[in-house]
């Protein structure tokens, strides 16, 4: 004789595996912005004659030394196209963009 064993409904323990699934998922892709140049509220700045930079609050000036981005340029995730361009590329004291010297 074969018995058979009711089968227990896991549709509702199924359901929240995939939305913890899902919501896990969003948080280790799309919605992280752990690459991101600067955190929300601040624009990046870049030093004057040399590469490297900072971050600046939104609303703050430009700091003395450094200059900001030319809008169409502004390097918005790392390696991204404009952060790797401004690793070997400055702007100089008169405006122009320049190659970077080698030691900076």
């Amino acid at each position: 004789m074969t018995t058979h064993r009711p089968r227990r409904r896991t549709t509702g323990a199924a359901a929240a595996l995939v939305a913890c699934s899902a919501a896990l998922a969003a948080l280790l892709t799309g919605c992280s912005t752990a690459d991101a140049i600067c955190s929300d509220g601040e624009y990046p700045v870049q030093n004057i004659g040399a590469t490297g930079g900072q971050c600046v609050a939104d609303g703050d000036k430009v700091p003395k030394g450094t200059f900001r981005y030319p809008e169409d340029k502004t390097p918005k995730h790392v390696d991204d196209k404009w952060d790797i361009y401004w690793q070997t590329h400055t702007i100089d004291e008169h405006g122009a963009i320049i190659k970077a010297p080698q030691d900076s």
